[in-house]
């Protein structure tokens, strides 16, 4: 028997196989080859069991579903591209004619595209396509214009520290910023005090008081720059608190060399009471003149939630004297509420420290919150009205007011 496999194998080598690598088969012979003379060795081995021999049309079979799959694998993908190159020449003309396609399109979104039961449903999906890149290419153009913006700032900073760099500007600069701390210095010892009360911590939030902060660094900052400043006297700042800290991060190192008394006693125990003045919106009192003996007090609070009577409350605790700006004498108020902010409130005082003039002090009062400046006050205006309406009007004096008031504010626009 083993010399009839070694004859097999001798014809398989003499006839099969050159045939084979004359016509390029040689790869696909070989296993046929392995598997006959293993089959041969199964039917030796098993020649006695009636189960063990060689199926060939079983076998052949199988080597056909095989081929028939591939064959067919290879012609769906044919199908499938040529199917996608067709798509992407429709959307190409649908482009051209001005329909709103994408200009790139991905494999994935041409199945989906193909996959669309309607006509309908397609367009529908390349509009939602094309929105999406529409919105991608702004907002990439919106990040490109920030980056220009962005270094074109940094290059202006470059240019100005340049410019600063300049003997004559950096001299300049240094002798106003001497001439500021020389008046500064001077108010502390000639000058009008003005004192800003630190005591509402408990009244505010973290935010508000970072608020207040920022708005007494501006008022300081106005302070030491104007013609004659105040002596200005932080009392009730308590050392750790918060508005110490918020002060120390705004200034830092000059925090400790900041022409300003602070202090943590209460201005009661430094000036005498008669001397004093609270500045409170809530005030009955109305501020008439600008007195240059008086010692007036800020409360350093800001309140979004408009605590009405907190300052006027703690004034009468202390029994000091009060008192609120003349808004409704010189301005036709709109709307809002009339607390202002404390660097507002030092522009006003300063104005009336230099000038004596309300209505240039109060044009510091944000346009938003009044029409105008009334020629007359405005109690005189409500007895003009009283006086006119009991002698010509009668039985309408009760619309009067409103018809007046009307016409009044459409005069003030007018101007």
């Amino acid at each position: 028997m083993q010399s009839a496999n070694v004859l097999l194998k001798k014809i398989i080598r003499s006839s099969v196989l050159p045939f084979a690598a004359q016509h390029g088969m040689k790869k696909d012979l070989f296993p046929l080859s392995r598997t006959l003379s293993l089959s041969l060795c199964l039917k030796q081995d098993t020649s006695g069991s009636p189960s063990g021999k060689l199926d060939l049309d079983e076998w052949k079979k199988v080597m056909k579903s095989g081929l028939q799959e591939e064959v067919s694998g290879t012609v769906s993908e044919q199908k499938e591209l040529s199917t996608l190159a067709a798509a992407r020449e429709i959307l190409e003309m649908w482009r051209l004619a001005g329909r709103s396609v994408p200009e790139n399109i991905t494999e994935d979104q041409l199945k989906t595209f193909m996959e669309c039961s309607s006509k309908s449903a397609k367009k529908k999906y390349l509009k939602y396509l094309y929105l999406k890149e529409i919105y991608k290419k702004n907002d990439k153009r919106k990040m490109d214009e920030k980056r220009e913006r962005r270094l074109a700032a940094q290059k202006q900073a470059s240019e100005t520290d340049e410019t600063k760099r300049n003997s004559f500007i950096f001299l300049w600069d240094n002798a106003m910023d001497k001439a500021y701390s020389w008046r500064v210095a001077q108010s502390m010892i000639f000058g009008q005090p003005l004192i800003f009360d630190m005591s509402y911590e408990k009244e505010m939030s973290v935010r508000e008081l970072t608020n207040a902060v920022r708005q007494i660094v501006l008022s300081e900052s106005c302070n030491r720059r104007s013609v004659d400043p105040f002596h200005l006297h932080f009392c009730n700042l308590k050392d750790d608190s918060l508005y110490q800290k918020e002060f120390i991060k705004h200034y830092r190192e000059a925090w400790g060399k900041l022409l300003v008394t602070v202090t943590d006693q209460c201005y009661t125990d430094i000036f005498p009471k008669d001397k004093l003045i609270y500045l409170t919106a809530d005030s009955p009192k109305v501020m008439k003149t600008f007195d240059h003996d008086k010692i007036y007090i800020i409360g350093s609070m800001v309140d979004k939630s408009i605590k009405t009577g907190v300052s006027l409350a703690r004034a009468k605790r202390l029994g000091l004297e009060t008192a609120a700006l003349p808004l409704e004498k010189y301005l036709l108020w709109n709307s809002g509420a009339k607390n202002l902010t404390l660097d507002q409130m030092m522009h006003i005082l300063l104005t009336l420290k230099d000038t004596g003039d309300w209505k240039k002090a109060l044009e510091f009062v944000p346009k938003r919150k009044y029409c105008g400046f009334v020629n007359k006050p405005v109690h005189e205006l409500k007895k003009t009205l009283n006086l006119i309406n009991t002698l010509k009007l009668g039985k309408r004096r009760e619309e009067a007011p409103r018809q007046f008031a009307k016409n009044y504010s459409k005069k003030l626009t007018q101007k």
